[in-house]
């Protein structure tokens, strides 16, 4: 079958696109990820506009997978486990909603897989679960330097400290979703 037939999108924003980015370009199944915002007021915003938190968009990552590989609700899993979606607006020390856990559906199956994941991973967590799921908005793609971050700046202190961890506990705790 290919891609093109077996094609699914995910959204999700949890903290610094850079993060789920790397985690996500390692997951089988998923042969492209993109950097991106959404859920805000403003068109085409910039990363700058973004970080200022003055549109509303979330950083985000979109995902196109091949469900026949991986689920929807396998990519949820991967999710809950790489950010904390228990506090609000923050991801560590990164601040503000452009930081904001949050799913955007693009169907009813969707939305409801991930209320039921979220429900099921409230178990998980000592606190409270505030991850949004809301419809999904118009995309914007990130400008070309936030596309592959961590591969191409691994060594950057974020990258170093932040990123690689998220890297390592996703290839420890999902190795037969590593591709």
């Amino acid at each position: 079958m290919s891609q093109q037939s077996a094609t699914e999108v995910a959204i999700l924003g949890g903290g610094c696109f850079w993060c789920l980015e790397a985690v996500y370009l390692e997951a089988r199944g998923i042969f492209r990820v993109e950097s991106g915002y959404m859920g805000g007021e403003a068109p085409a915003p910039t990363y700058e506009q973004v970080c200022a938190g003055t549109t509303g968009h979330a950083e985000v990552v979109r995902l196109e997978f091949d469900p026949n590989v991986i689920s929807y609700r396998d990519i949820l899993e991967i999710f809950f486990t790489i950010h904390d979606p228990t506090t609000l607006n923050r991801q560590g020390n990164d601040v503000g909603t452009q930081y904001r856990s949050v799913i955007f559906f693009t169907s009813p199956e969707q939305e409801a897989t991930a209320r039921k994941v979220m429900a099921e991973m409230a178990a998980v967590w000592d606190a409270p679960i505030v991850t949004q799921v809301l419809p999904a908005e118009p995309w914007y793609k990130a400008e070309d330097y936030h596309q592959n971050y961590f591969a191409q700046h691994p060594l950057q202190g974020y990258c170093a400290f932040v990123v690689a961890p998220k890297v390592a506990k996703f290839r420890k705790m999902f190795t037969d979703r590593v591709k």
